[in-house]
């Protein structure tokens, strides 16, 4: 289905892809040591995310309503840190950055496995969220002054398959040893999820201690920009947009207004919602590799807007949901929708980062991929809040009904940044006598 539609979308032959066994050999060897570490550092995000509700209200005793500002104060937080956190990037490397950002999530997970008050859950999700704000765009930037433009959206694709691998085995594994009788066994997780760092810190200070993460210049640098100035860039403001729309209508939604959907609405049980989410995961493992077959040299924006399309079907079947609330026909459902949501994702990670990072200018990489993570936080920010506003007044339609036309408005920005992207940046390959004209100018 999906080759179908890029068949249809797409205005010029493709190349078939290299193997993976190709991508990793051309892979640099730094690009290899980050990719060797992706599956334990997220094994461990897999082993706590499911429980954090849990643990804080049912093991910690924390009220719902506080449980409930804890989380929205993470996002809000890395919203704050974002901005700063580019700019730092820029100027002392993503690299250093991203130790420093490593270290704060291992001192946030030990200060939540101790916290017994309020106060001390406070510090520590605080640093959770000023760490992730700050770790994407790092990570972002690090990986983009490793590999080359041409092995990128291939490199993103590969990583997210590897992180959703971490985070269902962890998932699993959490799964089996937590019990709410045991609260230790809560504790335990967390000090695992602080351990899960110690690799990718040990392999950034020791590996790779010679990367900075930031352009060395032989002369004069650059002279440096604000993010007003950043974002009067050709392109920029468009795909900051492109980045909080998608958000709004994705990961926004998966990991708040499909739950409270599912459960308010559709009714069903947690075990259903856990398979949902299960779904989601095996899918992107099974199909991403598949799917970076087929979107490469394709026009990332056509790819996008594939995209978007999907996310709107699999919006339909979660609102379809609703129609057979408390039967089995509602979870299969929503373990539809999150299986097909899984299908665009696979779409989403591989091209937005890569499209992002292949605009950028190497002194400014930092700030892009600050506004690009900002527009991602600002809509995790605002979507819970809608979506609790809509479904507990009982207007789960028109929840759905803006979900699609969201993704309705994905495929507008996305056409009308494309014809302002140059080509190689939308992943179209430029051909050698372009490359030669080029230049000669």
């Amino acid at each position: 289905m999906v080759t179908a539609w890029l068949d249809m979308m797409s205005e010029h032959s493709v190349p078939r892809s290299a193997s993976l066994s190709s991508f990793w050999h051309d892979l640099p060897r730094e690009g290899r040591l980050l990719l060797s570490i992706v599956v334990v550092q997220f094994l461990g995000t897999g082993l706590v995310l499911p429980f954090l509700v849990v643990y804080l209200h049912e093991i910690r005793d924390f009220s719902l309503g506080d449980v409930g500002l804890l989380i929205g104060l993470g996002p809000l937080m890395g919203f704050l840190a974002v901005g700063p956190g580019g700019t730092i990037i820029d100027r002392c490397g993503a690299r250093v950055v991203m130790l420093f950002t490593m270290c704060l999530e291992v001192v946030a997970d030990v200060a939540l496995t101790f916290a017994s008050a309020l106060p001390i859950a406070v510090v520590a999700v605080v640093l959770q969220g000023i760490a992730f704000g700050v770790e994407w765009p790092a990570a972002q930037s690090l990986i983009a002054s490793i590999v080359p433009s041409e092995l990128r959206q291939r490199y993103f694709g590969v990583n997210f398959t590897l992180l959703n691998l971490g985070i269902g085995l962890g998932g699993i594994v959490g799964g089996l040893v937590v019990d709410v009788d045991h609260p230790f066994t809560f504790q335990a997780i967390y000090l695992a999820d602080a351990l899960s760092f110690l690799p990718a810190i040990y392999v950034l200070s020791v590996p790779l201690r010679h990367l900075a993460g930031r352009p060395v210049h032989d002369d004069e640098p650059p002279p440096a920009e604000t993010y007003l100035q950043v974002m009067r860039r050709p392109g920029v403001r468009l795909v900051m947009l492109l980045s909080f729309v998608s958000s709004y209508v994705g990961y926004s939604q998966l990991n708040a207004g499909t739950q409270a959907f599912a459960r308010e609405v559709g009714r069903i049980s947690t075990r259903g919602l856990g398979l949902a989410y299960a779904s989601n995961t095996l899918v992107i493992v099974l199909l991403q590799l598949v799917v970076l077959r087929h979107i490469e040299g394709r026009r990332r924006t056509r790819v996008i807007m594939v995209m978007s399309l999907i996310w709107s079907l699999s919006w339909l079947l979660l609102g379809s949901s609703g129609l057979l609330p408390g039967s089995f026909g509602a979870t299969v459902l929503v373990a539809a929708c999150a299986s097909v949501f899984a299908l665009g994702e696979t779409l989403m990670q591989p091209t937005i980062p890569a499209l992002v990072n292949d605009l950028a200018p190497d002194h400014l990489r930092g700030r892009y991929n600050a506004l690009s993570t900002a527009g991602f936080s600002l809509a995790a920010i605002i979507a819970p809040m809608i979506a609790g506003w809509l479904i507990g007044n009982g207007a789960g339609s028109l929840y759905i009904a803006q979900l699609v036309v969201g993704c309705g408005a994905v495929v507008v920005v996305a056409a009308y940044l494309e014809p302002r992207l140059p080509p190689g940046v939308n992943g179209v390959p430029v051909p050698a006598r372009d490359d030669e004209v080029l230049s000669a100018r």
